[in-house]
C-alpha cells in the first residue's frame, strides 16, 4: 500500500563526465521500498549501486527522476530541511565505520539525536540503549581506536539505528571485515530490522547475505534488470 512506502524513486537517472566521453551510470530506476521490508541491491562492480544509494539518501542530485523520503520529493526540500528529513527518516552503514576518533562509542551514536535537537542526557541514555542491542553494553567509554574492526561497525550501526529511523541503508557494510565476523554483523542487521520493525535497503556482493532479504534487486546497465523473492 501507498501509505507503507518509505523510499520511492522514480525515472532516476546519473551520468557522470569522464574526459570527453558521459558515462551513463543510471537510465532510469523505478524502485519502492516498503516498511519493514530487506532487500539486497546487487551488481557487478561499477553497476552503480553506491550511486544509486547515495541518490536515494539525497546525498547526490539525479540529472532527472524523483526521489521520495517517507513521502516529501527532496527535490523541493532545502538543505536544512533535506538533512532535518534525513537525521529523521534514514540511517547510513557504510563499508567503513566513519567514526569520529575522539568521540567514545556512546559519543558517537548519540551524535545524530543531539544534531536533532535532543538534550544529552536522553541523547546517551537511547544511544546506550541501541548499543546494548548491538552487543556493546561494556564498551560506551571506549574510544574507535580501543575497539576492535567488528566493535567499530557494530557502532556505526547503531549510531544509523539510534533515531529510530524508517529505513537504514548499507553499502558493503561488513566489506572490510574478516568472514567470521562479516557472517555475525550480517546476522546482527537481519535481527534488529526484524526486532526494529525498520527497512533495509543493503548494497552487497556477498550472495548469502543477499538471499536471506525479502527482494534482491538486479542492478545491470543502469537498470533493475531482475526482482527476486
Amino acid at each position: 500500500m501507498k501509505d507503507d512506502i518509505v523510499l520511492q524513486a522514480t525515472g532516476l537517472k546519473k551520468s557522470y563526465d569522464q574526459g570527453d566521453k558521459t558515462i551513463r551510470v543510471l537510465d532510469g530506476i523505478d524502485l519502492e521500498i516498503y516498511r519493514g521490508e530487506r532487500v539486497a541491491i546487487v551488481g557487478l562492480s561499477g553497476s552503480g549501486k553506491s550511486t544509486l544509494l547515495h541518490l536515494l539518501a539525497g546525498l547526490d542530485n539525479a540529472d532527472s527522476g524523483q526521489v521520495f523520503i517517507g513521502g516529501e520529493d527532496i527535490a523541493n526540500l532545502d538543505e536544512k530541511s533535506l538533512c532535518q528529513v534525513r537525521n529523521k527518516t534514514l540511517g547510513f552503514v557504510y563499508q567503513f565505520h566513519y567514526l569520529m576518533s575522539e568521540f567514545t562509542a556512546i559519543e558517537n551514536v548519540a551524535m545524530p539525536l543531539m544534531i536533532g535537537n535532543v538534550n544529552k542526557k536522553t541523547a546517551n541514555a537511547t544511544a546506550s540503549e541501541v548499543l546494548g542491542k548491538v552487543g556493546l553494553k561494556n564498551r560506551l567509554e571506549h574510544r574507535p581506536g580501543q575497539l576492535s574492526g567488528g566493535e567499530r561497525q557494530r557502532v556505526a550501526i547503531a549510531r544509523a539505528l539510534v533515531t529510530r529511523p524508517q529505513c537504514v541503508l548499507a553499502d558493503e557494510p561488513t566489506g572490510n571485515l574478516d568472514e567470521k565476523t562479516a557472517e555475525e554483523v550480517n546476522q546482527l542487521l537481519l535481527d534488529l530490522s526484524h526486532e526494529l520493525d525498520m527497512s533495509f535497503v543493503i548494497v552487497t556482493h556477498n550472495h548469502d547475505l543477499a538471499n536471506r532479504m525479502d527482494r534482491i534487486l538486479v542492478l545491470h546497465n543502469g537498470l533493475i534488470e531482475a526482482q527476486a523473492q
